[in-house]
Parts: C-alpha cells; structure tokens; sequence
C-alpha cells in the first residue's frame, strides 16, 4: 500500500482525478488530491506546494487517528504524481516531505532556476507543437464526450502574476523519478517528451496510451501502471 499525492494540472482541480483515485482505492491504495490555489495571482509554485503538504499533512493526521484507533501501523509511503503543470509543483513536494517515487505524467520538467513562463520557450514547445483551438482536441480527444464537456466546465481561471519566479530548487530531489507520457498526446506529444525527458533529467519516458488527460480517459490503465511501479521497486529492493 502507498498514499498517492495527486497533483493536477493548470487551471485544473484534484477532480481530474476522481476516476483514477477510484482505481487506485481498489488496488488497496490511499489517496490525496488536493486543489492548488491557482486564482490567487499572489500564489506561485511555492504556494501550490504549501497547499499539497498541507493536504498531505491534514490527510495523515486524520490516517494516523484512524489507525490508531485501529491498532495498526503509521501511514504508508508517498508516490507524488505531478500531471502536467503538476509536474513544476511535485518535486518541490518530494523536496519537503520523504517520498517514496516521484512520478510526472506528462509533466513539465522544469531546470532550476527556471521562471514556469519561460517553460514553453526554453524547450521549445511554442516552436514545435501547433496547438488546436479546440480544447477537447488538443487535451481530451479520447474522453468521452460528456466526461470531456465535464472536465471543461469544472476548469478554474489560473492567474500567472508569480509564475515569473525562478523554480526554487538548487537540483532535482534524491527520489526516484518516472516519466510517463501519453502515446497519443497532443499537447505534449510523445517525441517532445522523450527529447525533455532526456535532456533534463536523463531518463527515458514510459508510455501509455492515451490523450493528455489519461486520468479521465484511461483511469484502469493509468492505476494499474501506477501500481506496477510500486511492484517493480519492490521486487528489485529484494
């Protein structure tokens, strides 16, 4: 068992993940999926992740009553799971709370020092990805179409006033570290995954299939990968 610390995307909410957290419950896991601060242009990456350990925080005191009441061990490990724009945010979680892994679903992989709005420009991403107008097109093109018409609705404003400052860390966190990208991402196509992944942190990127947004289109899947990692790291510590 691990506690899976959710971290959604931009202009987002932990919603996106209401059916993955279902999958992830059955396999006998936990789950925290906070909503970061986004419409409060004085919050930037840092406030998000006060936001994240604070949720975590609360989650395990109230997990740590339960099971103490209970008679059974503390809470379990974290995986923090950065999708997209969760990506800048997760590593400063695992910077302040011991993790377990570190997973980025199509995640922005920022260096340090990097300002997140100059993200799109320094890896080229304006360049060579030419975005839909369509949102369902460029983020959900395999949702289905009420989920996806859903999702859009419960999108929230993401004022960007702090998004200016450098990201925080010196180096990447000591955690081990997943990339997973999506086979059929539009918004972060697979290619230019694989081209961050290596140039940032060196790694080659596992793939799954699926839009931007595999947590609404893909939730089995995506869990069951999930939960494969926690299985593998297991099986080589022994």
């Amino acid at each position: 068992m691990a506690t899976f610390v959710l971290i959604h995307g931009g202009g987002s909410s932990g919603w996106e993940f209401h059916l993955l957290e279902a999958e992830l419950r059955a396999l006998g896991h936990d789950v925290v999926a906070p909503d970061l601060p986004i419409e409060d242009g004085a919050n930037g990456l840092a406030e998000y992740a006060d936001a994240v350990v604070t949720a975590v925080g609360a989650h395990q005191k109230q997990t740590g009553a339960r099971q103490e009441a209970a008679a059974v061990g503390a809470p379990e490990d974290l995986v923090v799971v950065g999708h997209s724009f969760g990506g800048l945010v997760a590593p400063l979680v695992c910077d302040r709370l011991p993790s377990r892994m570190l997973v980025l679903l199509a995640g922005m992989i920022p260096r340090p020092g990097e300002p997140a709005s100059d993200w799109w420009a320094n890896t080229g991403h304006q360049a060579e990805v030419d975005m839909e107008a369509d949102p369902i097109g460029a983020f959900l093109h395999d949702v289905p179409t009420a989920l996806a018409e859903e999702a859009l609705a419960k999108g929230r404003p993401q004022e960007s006033d702090s998004l200016g400052k450098p990201w925080p860390l010196a180096a990447w966190p000591v955690v081990p570290t997943k990339v997973l990208a999506g086979r059929d991402d539009r918004f972060f196509p697979l290619e230019f995954m694989r081209r961050v992944a290596r140039d940032r942190l060196g790694l080659e990127p596992d793939v799954i299939g699926g839009s931007h947004c595999m947590a609404l289109s893909r939730p089995k899947e995506l869990a069951a990968r999930l939960d494969g990692y926690l299985a593998a790291e297991q099986q080589t510590a022994q």
